[in-house]
């Protein structure tokens, strides 16, 4: 089942930093290393006046740039505080925002220090925009396995993969938003991850004890970045990575939900599900695939405004099943697979 790891070896010269710094798609909302052009606002100035008065005739693209670059220096509703330098983005035209594209090289400090620079390896998904939730996190662990002495918590899993389809949708020139987040994991390759409660909901909010709130919470942070970025054109996509629990003996394949209503949601969650099909076949031709596609009135489902699909990847207490959770190969195939069938998905969307 294990695909190939995508690893970026060559070193990183400091003139080709400031040339990637504003990446204008493809864009996670963590840790740049690039130091472009700054700029500190005058009293009264808006995005749009900081925009002009630095040479730019602010577009959208431009807008989103300057958005995604400085998300942590923003006050309430995208406000700007005059005891802060703002980063700016390259000029549509200029070679800055030429080498934004295909092989170029930007830092994510949320996927660690072993596989924080992604490289861009095309423009597949050039106007798609992710949603992207990991289950549980914080006070809440979620499922719970065991497996020689070590606890399998749920939470820790669906991160790690969620972290890896994130690097992928990245190197086809997304743009990615990770609503769960925690500082200080990144992208793990240890078969038992380390639980821990540090996890915060985008930006940087603690994650309530009370499960009602916690989904409100997530699903609010996805509109609100929604709202921000919700013009035509653009593939908009929410993906929820769960870990089950059922009995030991119960052995599950992949399985998916989407909103009854939602259309959009349901072909996306079936195109995954084929993705799986074609790739169990092609690496465990004797094995057979049952993942399925059905609806279910789950909270993230109901009460985000993007189409969604929610995944469930195994069941955490099955010990066949916890090889897909504990080898670190795994949990990279479960990411690339997630990410063919966007793919797939994606330019289903391009020929309607």
């Amino acid at each position: 089942m294990a695909l190939s790891r995508i690893m970026c070896r060559w070193p990183l010269k400091r003139g080709v930093v400031r040339l990637f710094a504003g990446l204008l798609a493809s864009c996670l909302v963590m840790g740049w290393a690039a130091e472009p052009g700054t700029a500190v606002p005058q009293a009264g100035d808006g995005i749009y006046a900081l925009l002009r008065r630095n040479g730019f005739e602010p577009t959208h693209q431009e807008i989103e740039a300057f958005l995604q670059l400085n998300q942590s220096r923003l006050g309430p509703g995208n406000t700007l505080l005059l005891s802060r330098k703002y980063l700016l983005p390259p000029a549509e035209g200029t070679p800055e925002a030429e080498q934004a594209a295909t092989g170029s090289r930007t830092r994510h400090a949320i996927f660690g220090p072993k596989y924080e620079w992604v490289e861009r390896k095309d423009n597949r998904l050039a106007k798609g925009v992710f949603y992207l939730v990991s289950g549980h996190g914080g006070p809440d662990p979620g499922a719970i396995g065991s497996r020689d002495g070590h606890p399998l918590m749920e939470d820790e899993y669906a991160y790690d993969i969620t972290l890896r389809l994130a690097r992928v949708l990245l190197e086809h020139g997304a743009t990615v938003h990770v609503i769960i987040q925690d500082p200080d994991d990144g992208i793990r390759d240890d078969p038992f991850l380390k639980p821990d409660s540090h996890e915060t909901t985008y930006p940087k909010q603690t994650i309530p004890r009370n499960q009602m709130k916690r989904l409100r919470q997530r699903a609010d942070a996805v509109n609100e970045l929604y709202e921000k970025r919700s013009s035509a054109g653009l593939y908009h996509r929410v993906i929820v990575i769960h870990v089950d629990s059922r009995a030991e003996d119960n052995r599950v394949d992949v399985f998916f939900y989407h909103h009854e209503a939602s259309k959009l949601g349901k072909r996306l969650a079936g195109n995954i599900r084929d993705t799986f099909e074609v790739n169990y076949r092609r690496h465990q031709p004797d094995r057979g695939y049952r993942g399925s596609v059905s609806t279910r009135g789950l909270f993230m489902l109901n009460a985000t405004v993007p189409p969604a699909v929610f995944i469930e990847l195994g069941n955490i207490r099955n010990p066949r099943n916890q090889y897909r959770f504990i080898d670190p190969e795994n949990r990279q195939a479960l990411a690339e697979w997630i990410a063919e069938g966007v793919l797939v998905d994606y330019g289903e969307s391009l020929r309607k």
